[in-house]
């Protein structure tokens, strides 16, 4: 596959004028208790094998050149915690694919029809694994066209990438507590591109247990904490014009 090394330096090298301050942050949050369905999501959904390079492939035909940078910093908000994590997973930006990518740990950042207002997801991780296990060998996260506001579009790609280390959905959990919360306003930012304590915490829970036990291959129902009722959550979502 063809990449443009050059486009992807220049990239990477926005990262940090657009909103890369995960890392100066961290250390200011105050260690409160994280439990699960409150300020933490629980753990049991796909993970990347413990220390994988990712190589992350944007379809550059579906997203601007200035969204770009915004994906790059959700990916990059992920590497800043790798080590603290305990996953060691890394995500390294390839450019754009000529083909469809299969590859192993391999991920493709796309656009399609995905939004559903029941479960308030404008995001969708399609995940294979050779193994029928829930360690990934392949994946496509794909972005609805809804999200236009870059910044909305970060926060977005880091609740999905917050998939990818074992992490479910949190609809119960404290607004701000962690990236697994879902966006009551659709294309509107949160703030929220980079992983809370509370996200920290659960990922290095997950990579733990990865090491003792392997679960098998997620299902759709397992993104969903157990007792939440989506479907009946009428709280109104709004979608801004952008």
């Amino acid at each position: 596959m063809k990449v443009n090394l050059t486009f992807a330096f220049i990239l990477l090298s926005l990262v940090a004028s657009v909103g890369g301050r995960v890392g100066q942050s961290q250390s200011l949050i105050d260690p409160a208790p994280c439990r699960v369905g409150q300020q933490a999501p629980a753990i049991g959904f796909w993970t990347w094998a413990a220390n994988a390079h990712v190589k992350v492939y944007i379809a550059s035909t579906d997203f601007k050149k200035d969204e770009i940078p915004y994906l790059l910093t959700a990916m990059q908000n992920w590497n800043n915690v790798s080590e603290v994590t305990g996953s060691g997973v890394k995500f390294e930006y390839q450019g754009s694919p000529n083909e469809k990518v299969s590859c192993e740990n391999c991920l493709t950042i796309t656009r399609g029809p995905v939004f559903d207002k029941a479960s308030r997801h404008a995001t969708a991780l399609t995940a294979f694994s050779v193994r029928r296990d829930q360690v990934i060998t392949y994946a496509t996260i794909v972005v609805d066209p809804v999200i236009s506001n870059p910044k909305a579009l970060a926060d977005a790609l880091a609740h999905e990438l917050g998939h990818n280390f074992g992490l479910l959905d949190c609809y119960t959990c404290k607004k701000k507590s962690t990236l697994m919360n879902q966006f009551k306003t659709i294309n509107v930012a949160n703030n929220m591109a980079a992983p809370t304590l509370c996200d920290i915490v659960q990922v290095k829970e997950a990579y733990k247990e990865l090491k003792i036990h392997v679960r098998p291959s997620p299902t759709n129902k397992t993104m969903i904490d157990e007792g939440e009722e989506p479907v009946d959550d009428d709280t109104p979502i709004v979608i801004p014009k952008p």
